[in-house]
Formats: structure tokens, C-alpha cells, sequence
């Protein structure tokens, strides 16, 4: 078993654009505030007037921690890895995993990008995942 994204109607812009690697984003008509994950609604001033908006794949470590056990499909293959929360250049703040940077690299503050990683057994066809690094 694989722990892959669940894709559905409303979420398949998403994983289309992160297939071509882009990140996509919710931005309000509303407030102008953009956010992450996927929603239909705003989750700042309730608006259903949002809509989907190309992100610029920018980021800052805002936190992480380096995990060295996982039980749970895939994560257990990885391990260790550096489960992350990153600021996003648009605003809104994203769990994510930073990859190819060493742990004594890792700073508080520092720039990263969007890369994307295909996730389960399907090969093309399997959800590509956004994960982050430096270029």
C-alpha cells in the first residue's frame, strides 16, 4: 500500500498543473489572500469567490524536523527525511518535504524552490507530489 493523493473533480486542476510542475494556489476575489491546501471557500473571510492561481514556486524554511522512523507506507523507505513547513513566496505557509539538502544545511530563513516527485507504482500516471530544495 502507497499513500498517494486522492484526486477528485476539485482537485484535479491541482494535480494536472503539478503533473506539468507547477504549483498551484487559492487566491481570493474577496480579500485577495491566497491559500494552501485546496479549498472551495476562503478560510479567511469565508468567500466562495476563489480561484486557482499559478504560484511562483519560491519558498522559505519556516520549520523541520528531520524524521528517522516511519512505520507508514512510503515514508519508511525514506527515512530519514525532512518533514518541513515553508512559507510560500504568495503567503500562505505549507507542510512539505525538502529534499537534496543536507541536514547541516538546513537554515531557518533559507530560499527554496518547488520540485515535484511522483508518488505510488503508476510511473507517469502516478500524482506528482510538490516537495522542496534548493536549485
Amino acid at each position: 500500500m502507497t499513500a498517494i493523493p486522492d484526486v477528485d473533480a476539485f482537485t484535479r486542476p491541482y494535480w494536472d498543473a503539478a503533473a506539468e510542475g507547477h504549483l498551484l494556489l487559492r487566491r481570493c476575489a474577496t480579500c485577495t489572500r491566497a491559500h494552501h491546501y485546496p479549498r472551495e471557500f476562503c478560510p479567511h473571510c469565508w468567500s466562495e469567490d476563489v480561484h486557482w492561481e499559478r504560484a511562483s514556486g519560491r519558498a522559505t524554511l519556516y520549520t523541520w524536523s528531520v524524521v528517522h522512523r516511519n512505520d507508514l507506507p512510503p515514508f519508511g523507505d525514506r527515512v530519514p527525511y525532512v518533514a518541513a513547513v515553508v512559507d510560500l513566496a504568495e503567503g500562505p505557509r505549507m507542510m512539505t518535504e525538502v529534499v537534496d539538502v543536507a541536514e547541516e544545511e538546513l537554515r531557518i530563513g533559507m530560499e527554496l524552490w518547488v520540485a515535484f516527485r511522483r508518488e505510488g507504482d503508476d510511473g507517469a500516471a502516478a500524482p506528482a507530489v510538490p516537495v522542496f530544495g534548493t536549485r
